[in-house]
């Protein structure tokens, strides 16, 4: 399909509005095609001990990990329990960072204003949040008018906070923001490096393949090599999606979380069996994941 330019993302509100909601409108109706039509069936007895894992996730006093069982509760059709429960957080909360989880499920949830949250983050002289509200803007598909995110992607000191304001862009439709990812994915720098393959994983395509493969040998760390492989099998690689079931049985917690997050997003039905072993995990986010 042919991009939304950066230009046009640039223009009025409502027209901003409308080309991105064609976006993702197209993009939605290319990936029902990539995506196995086949999805996996539970027993009550399973769905209800996956739902009891992430309303006592949700309550937990780890932050993040409640803030992906919030996520998961949204996804499973729960997202009323999730505004009730983060809406007075809002109120209370001073760290920047965890205001944009915060407001990131908010809005997934269905309560599109809480935008205004980490567009006002991203705003800030104190740059301690901008990575996280770059992030949380584009896994939720929002970039306001662009102008801040557009900023953010000139950061050259803060290569970090370049990419997740491209990675939102990017999702946006704007072919420029896409080539700086693509860019960051032949570099040296291994974690750089990494996170530009974890964000082609979910916006790439095809023609992404050949690099990412190149950098799961070159790869030094076993994480960024796990990162490679996710993203390689969320694009359709048969190898890899092998490699990824593989995974979610890995002696590494970090590797299973990974694991089921991607097993998700590459629509591996094959990987039931072991997604439900993980519901007994000792890791509180693999067991949230799963």
């Amino acid at each position: 399909m042919k991009n939304i330019s950066q230009e046009q993302i640039s223009k009025s509100p409502i027209q901003s509005i409308l080309l991105f909601s064609l976006f993702v409108f197209l993009n939605l109706s290319i990936q029902s095609d990539l995506i196995s039509a086949e999805t996996i069936s539970l027993s009550q007895e399973t769905e209800n001990r996956c739902l009891k894992i992430l309303r006592e996730g949700m309550q937990n006093e780890e932050f993040w990990p409640s803030i992906h069982a919030a996520e998961g509760l949204t996804l499973s059709g729960h997202g009323d329990e999730v505004i009730q429960f983060l809406k007075p957080k809002l109120k209370t909360e001073k760290n920047p960072q965890k205001l944009c989880g915060i407001s990131r499920e908010l809005i997934r949830a269905g309560e599109k204003q809480y935008r205004w949250v980490m567009l006002n983050i991203l705003e800030q002289r104190d740059t301690y949040g901008h990575i996280h509200a770059s992030e949380s803007l584009y896994k939720v598909g929002e970039i306001g008018d662009g102008f801040r995110l557009r900023q953010a992607m000139t950061a050259k000191r803060n290569p970090v906070l370049q990419l997740m304001a491209s990675a939102a862009l990017a999702k946006a439709g704007s072919p420029a923001a896409l080539k700086l990812i693509r860019k960051y994915a032949q570099s040296d720098d291994e974690h750089n490096m990494m996170i530009a393959c974890w964000v082609l994983g979910r916006i790439g395509d095809s023609s992404d393949i050949p690099q990412l493969k190149k950098n799961e040998k070159r790869a030094k760390e076993n994480i960024t090599r796990v990162y490679c492989i996710h993203s390689l099998a969320a694009l359709g690689d048969s190898e890899s999606q092998k490699k990824l079931i593989n995974n979610l049985s890995d002696k590494d917690a970090a590797v299973r979380t990974y694991a089921a997050v991607f097993a998700s997003e590459a629509g591996l039905v094959s990987a039931k069996n072991e997604l439900i072993k993980l519901l007994d995990d000792e890791g509180l986010d693999v067991r949230i994941r799963a």
